[in-house]
């Protein structure tokens, strides 16, 4: 019975496969037969399509455009992504602030933003203002769509022949895309945002709010933002009243508001209304004999004997203060009057010294450019100067251009070897040829100093010690001692992408001015963690104070052990008084810091510090073309001397960490090195002590709000 089920079993089991396998077999040649059908028929139908001849090359033509399409539509919007990531449900909102800013002692130094109170509607705006805007800076403003195709090209035609940048080619829109989502950093990235947010813009406000909301934000000059501001600065009128001569002095700004401002420079100012009015007969809004009295009565600006506005610094300061209102710190108050750490005569001071320097001595080294940030030990800001002419370009070369530092980089690789506990001050350090891979570094010069201690191969700035101790530290692999260094300067403040390469330590990765300002602090202070700022104190429309960086903002934090601070101090303050630092020494105060040269001479950098300021100066060109041998012990250091001597006048000094209290008064700074003249050191004006302030402010505090308001046309102090 068992064998019988069994043979049965196996025979239907057979059969079965058998069946399986026919059926795939027949499936399988249906298959066949049925796909041979239909690529016949799918070969006679596009047999209909055949073309040949000229016919088939217009049809590879058009096919390959299609793709070409395709993918360039693709590209197109990978390139749009970012662009549209700038814009939010709120981003009109995001530039409704009205920020009055006053330096240290309470004077107003400028303002930001838009003011609610005085604003003027579009309709009341005079068509001669309107009219001279567009002749000179859009003129097809009306019949493009955001980007001027004609005008960008013939810009583009005019400034190659005269193989300079005669014209600009971005229309009112594309302007208006940058002031209200982009900065100032003269990249291609931010020129494809730019034209993107144009666009965006075109479908999303009418042709009358694009315009309305550029002449609200445009910088006029003078600290001016809009032509309502701008009015009342230059003519003490609204900006409804204006005359047609004043229109074309307001409107001629837009080009270059510093060069063309006339409570600087009227020759110019007038020359400049000329052209526009000239432009406004050219694009037909008046005629020729319209204009004869204009020519004739050119505009006469209300007499502005005052210094110039500190732009760089504001610009940052109104930037820090929009942050905070995203964090939700100053809840939902628009309108701020905002006390920042600047201190007005350092200010000034800076950036006259360092437009002297760049004019006496630019032609000699090659160098047009400088930028300068200057700290408070635990981060009180108080200077920045971010180029040479605010008006001629916003572009603030202290907080955003990104250049090499060369070796005053090195202290990050020199603190590191301190906090590994493998190297003191003393510690003796071979200076000998060395390769990493086929990278093999030379020192400046050449030569070679053998064996020495570590205190002096920093003032020397000797490059392959900088790159044996980075191999020290990762024990053996100079990859691992570069992650270290990197993570210590991240600590100590820089921001920016350090990128890991055989020269990092040597100074090859791009910081900013500000960051390495910042980072320094670290040195000055004993080795806490304090991030730079500006607002002290933020004070809502109703003169409330509702943000005071004391008590609101984090607290300084310890990165590093104040002893070996100390010893790094020590080695720095060799760098100033006996190596390539020497021209910063400031007689009777301790000055350490570190010079800085990239190869090629691109990049010329003194960083120093004392006991009450950090200092972070940089020297070179916006097109990276090298300059002449300038090495940052050279124009870099000087300036930095000059500077600081003014700073330190008439302060109370403070000791570096470790380091005796200064005996030598402020005043007797002078002048040496390659800034020594017949002169001497400006005198800096009286300034108040923090006691002095603390003491108004309380007084301010103690009035009643009746006399806040009658004293509100002057500047207060909280």
């Amino acid at each position: 019975m068992g064998t019988s089920w069994f043979s049965w079993l196996s025979k239907t089991v057979r059969r079965l496969l058998l069946e399986l396998d026919a059926w795939i077999d027949s499936s399988l040649y249906d298959a066949k037969i049925r796909s041979r059908e239909t690529y016949l028929a799918y070969s006679a139908f596009m047999e209909r399509f055949h073309v040949s001849g000229w016919r088939r090359i217009l049809v590879e033509c058009s096919c390959e455009g299609l793709t070409l399409s395709i993918a360039g539509g693709l590209f197109a919007l990978f390139l749009a992504i970012p662009a549209f990531q700038e814009t939010s449900e709120d981003w009109l909102k995001k530039q409704d602030l009205a920020i009055t800013f006053l330096d240290r002692s309470g004077a107003i130094v400028g303002k930001r933003g838009i003011k609610h109170d005085d604003s003027v509607a579009f309709e009341e705006l005079p068509p001669t203002l309107i009219h001279a805007v567009l002749a000179t800076e859009d003129r097809r403003f009306f019949d493009h769509f955001g980007i001027d195709i004609v005008g960008t090209f013939r810009a583009l035609t005019v400034n190659a022949r005269a193989s300079n940048v005669v014209q600009g080619g971005s229309s009112i829109t594309q302007q208006l895309a940058k002031n209200l989502f982009l900065s100032n950093q003269r990249t291609l990235e931010r020129k494809i945002k730019e034209a993107y947010l144009a666009l965006w813009l075109e479908t999303h406000l009418s042709k009358r709010e694009i315009l309305r909301l550029y002449l609200d934000r445009v910088y006029m000059g003078g600290g001016t933002f809009g032509v309502q501001a701008a009015a009342q600065f230059y003519f003490g009128k609204s900006v409804r009243d204006l005359t047609l001569s004043e229109s074309a002095m307001l409107a001629g700004l837009f080009k270059a508001p510093t060069k063309y401002a006339p409570h600087v420079n009227l020759p110019a100012a007038r020359a400049r209304a000329n052209d526009v009015l000239t432009n406004m007969v050219n694009a037909g809004y008046l005629g020729e004999g319209q204009i004869h009295a204009a020519l004739r009565n050119p505009a006469t600006p209300v007499d502005r004997r005052r210094d110039n506005s500190p732009d760089w610094y504001l610009d940052y300061a109104y930037d820090e203060v929009k942050k905070l209102v995203a964090a939700g710190k100053l809840g939902e108050e628009r309108v701020l009057t905002v006390r920042t750490a600047l201190d007005s005569n350092l200010q000034k001071q800076a950036e006259t010294t360092i437009e002297e320097q760049l004019r006496q001595r630019g032609p000699d080294y090659h160098v047009k450019q400088s930028a300068m940030v200057v700290i408070e030990p635990l981060g009180a800001l108080r200077a920045i100067v971010g180029g040479r002419d605010y008006g001629a370009s916003q572009f603030n070369r202290a907080t955003d251009a990104l250049r090499q530092p060369g070796s005053s980089f090195k202290p990050f690789v020199y603190l590191t070897a301190l906090m590994s506990g493998k190297f003191k001050p003393s510690t003796i350090v071979l200076d000998a040829p060395i390769c990493i891979g086929n990278w093999c570094p030379r020192n400046y010069g050449g030569t070679y100093a053998g064996h020495l201690p570590l205190v002096n191969a920093l003032a020397r700035s000797l490059n392959t010690v900088a790159v044996r101790l980075a191999t020290a530290v990762g024990d053996g692999s100079p990859k691992a001692g570069r992650a270290k260094i990197i993570d210590t300067a991240r600590r100590m403040g820089l921001t920016t992408p350090l990128t890991d390469t055989v020269s990092l330590p040597i100074g090859a990765a791009e910081v900013t001015v500000f960051d390495m300002a910042s980072a320094y602090t670290t040195f000055a202070n004993g080795g806490l963690r304090a991030p730079a700022f500006a607002a002290m104190e933020i004070a809502n429309s109703r003169g409330e104070i509702i943000y005071r960086h004391d008590s609101d903002a984090p607290a300084p934090v310890r990165i590093v052990n104040e002893d070996t601070v100390i010893d790094m101090d020590s080695m720095l303050l060799q760098v100033v008084q006996a190596g390539t630092g020497r021209k910063a020494q400031l007689e009777g105060i301790d000055v350490a810091g570190k010079t800085g040269t990239t190869n090629g001479y691109k990049d010329a950098w003194f960083i120093g510090f004392t006991g009450n300021y950090v200092g972070a100066i940089w020297f070179g060109n916006d097109d990276d073309s090298p300059m002449e041998k300038m090495t940052g012990g050279s124009l870099p250091a000087a300036t930095w001397h000059e500077i600081m001597a003014y700073a330190h006048q008439g302060i109370d000094l403070k000791p570096l960490p470790g380091r005796p209290q200064p005996v030598t008064p402020a005043e007797t700074v002078a002048k040496s090195g390659e800034t020594a003249s017949a002169d001497k050191t400006q005198i800096r004006p009286a300034l108040l002590s923090p006691n002095g302030i603390e003491v108004l402010k309380a007084i301010a505090d103690t009035l009643s709000q009746g006399d806040k308001q009658r004293l509100a046309a002057g500047p207060t102090i909280r």
